[in-house]
């Protein structure tokens, strides 16, 4: 395992930071496939939050609905008028509500629910009323509201006067419009609740919402883009909390790094102060075998280590005789010294002699 990390701790910090990095987003992922929490936005058909739209885009999905979901802002969208425009609770710019207008004039459905859901979209849009009802029923028959006998709402808001718009659900105040612009048609939500996620499978909302899509096999297009849903690639694209991960894992990387980097202080010494000159070591030696006054007993290892050397050059006898040990030595170049202090036969001042000699054997 070791081999496969990098030898600089600096690299080996940033290799732990990237590893703990992907294991808390593995952990945070598995944890949302087993235990699953709602987000989102409202009105949002990403959202799975009680006030999302996401089971209704996948009730439409089942019905034969085309679906699709437009993250490029409206004005500057290409919208097809042969299909069907959701925009739940948004909060619209007019450049917005403009390109609502005329993909209804040029004969588009347009299903739009919340405060001012048709403003600058068709003329004399219906006024809104924070009075609402949480119940209506159908009080003209329109081909959006067949098999629909009662639908159900939070009664967070209605139409209370319809101006040119028709009310179809509920009457005053009216849960539902339908006005038409052009060649096309706006059916109007005062309320979107019915087609929210908690409300979706109450009485008969569901059916309401497959008819205000239009006929099935249509296409049927999610406005995203007014919930803050864009077209973003690279790191902007990353959910935001993936983005928080990863900028503090990068922060924790930078703090390793400069936890390693070279500091300001006082000189460091370059290394291990290196040995004494070999004349000096074998004076400071000779000094403590003549204090020690047994200088046989000190040297007798090293002549014995002279004595093996040269017997093992001359492939002599283990056993071998001093005279022949000493006829060897001459034959290998060994001096006369030499040979007499490996031999035994000089006195201890002979000591450099023996050194002399075991160097000699060694080579």
């Amino acid at each position: 395992m070791r081999r496969l990390l990098p030898r600089k701790p600096g690299a080996r910090a940033l290799v732990a930071v990237l590893a703990l990095l992907v294991v808390l987003n593995v952990v945070s992922l598995v944890v949302s496939v087993v235990s699953p929490e709602p987000s989102g936005k409202d009105g949002s058909a990403y959202a799975t939050q009680p006030r999302g739209a996401a089971a209704y885009a996948e009730l439409l999905r089942r019905a034969g609905h085309s679906i699709a979901y437009l993250r490029d802002p409206l004005e500057e969208a290409r919208l097809d008028p042969g299909g069907t425009i959701v925009v739940l609770d948004a909060d619209l710019e007019d450049e917005e509500r403009a390109a609502l207008a005329r993909f209804v004039r040029d004969g588009g459905r347009l299903v739009a629910a919340g405060e001012n859901a048709g403003a600058g979209v068709v003329p004399r849009a219906p006024r809104w009323s924070r009075d609402g009802e949480d119940s209506a029923q159908p009080t003209v028959p329109v081909p959006e509201t067949s098999g629909v006998r009662r639908v159900r709402s939070a009664g967070d808001g209605g139409f209370v006067s319809l101006r040119g718009a028709l009310p179809v659900l509920g009457d005053d105040p009216a849960l539902l419009a339908v006005a038409r612009a052009g060649r096309g048609r706006a059916l109007l939500l005062a309320d979107s609740s019915p087609l929210q996620n908690r409300l979706l499978g109450q009485a008969n909302n569901a059916a309401l919402g497959i008819g205000l899509a239009g006929p099935p096999g249509g296409r049927v297009t999610f406005v995203e883009s007014v919930h803050g849903f864009g077209r973003e690639t690279g790191l902007a694209a990353l959910p935001a909390r993936w983005q928080i991960g990863l900028a503090i894992a990068l922060l924790a990387a930078l703090l390793a790094l400069l936890s390693r980097a070279r500091r300001l202080g006082p000189p460091e010494e370059a290394g291990a102060e290196p040995m004494p000159a070999r004349r000096e070591h074998v004076e400071a030696l000779a000094l403590a075998l003549r204090r020690a006054r047994q200088p046989d007993v000190a040297l007798a290892p090293v002549r014995a280590a002279a004595r093996a050397q040269i017997v093992r050059g001359a492939a002599l006898a283990p056993d071998a005789t001093d005279d022949d040990v000493r006829a060897a030595a001459l034959r290998l170049g060994f001096e006369e010294d030499e040979v007499a202090a490996v031999t035994a036969q000089g006195g201890a001042e002979d000591v450099r002699a023996l050194g002399r000699a075991l160097a000699k054997g060694r080579r």
